[in-house]
């Protein structure tokens, strides 16, 4: 009986996951259109969330320091180390613009050595050329965007923000219009 109520609920939420796609579609493609200010746009929401980050492990640092004294301080530490980033993307968010954008540069490369790596391993098995391919498509991403510093900095970040945005629209209106064909049948 559950299931069936489950059901009918999440086929009666199509709308609501179709209107949810189109706007990110939207936000995608007005991200693509100004990969700067979509970039301005990344960086604020991360320093928002940093310093926001940063005041909550500060409050619960306080919160812990009857307990263990070294609980207390990595956790004070921790937060104090957020709080400075989120501030200082805060005040200064071209430059963090600049660190983020070498930070997603340097992931890219890790993920790279870590899936050719991988890719080795799975070498017997059937398909581990695609793993092999997105190790090195990584690899070449993130020495296009660290060769291109600092100039790639202010459109990488927006341009990663539209395209997760556009995946996440596809993704949604092609759940959302399953859940409608299911609720027609």
């Amino acid at each position: 009986m559950a299931n069936s109520v489950e059901h009918r609920q999440l086929r009666s939420s199509w709308v609501w996951l179709a209107v949810l796609g189109a706007i990110s579609l939207i936000g995608g493609i007005v991200a693509l259109a100004n990969p700067f200010a979509a970039t301005m746009t990344a960086a604020l929401l991360a320093a928002w969330a940093f310093t926001l980050f940063g005041v909550l492990q500060v409050i619960q640092a306080f919160r812990l320091r009857r307990g263990s004294w070294p609980i207390f301080l990595w956790s004070l530490l921790l937060g104090a180390l957020a709080l400075a980033i989120g501030i200082s993307l805060l005040f200064r968010p071209m430059e963090g613009i600049i660190s983020l954008t070498v930070l997603v540069a340097i992931i890219f490369i890790v993920l790279g050595v870590v899936k050719l790596m991988y890719a080795y391993a799975l070498r017997p098995i059937p398909g581990w050329v695609w793993v092999f391919v997105s190790g090195l498509l990584s690899l070449v991403l993130g020495g296009m965007i660290l060769a291109d510093m600092p100039w790639s900095a202010s459109a990488v970040l927006g341009i990663l923000l539209a395209v997760e945005l556009l995946s996440n629209g596809v993704f949604l209106l092609l759940v959302a219009f399953g859940l409608r064909a299911a609720g027609n049948t």
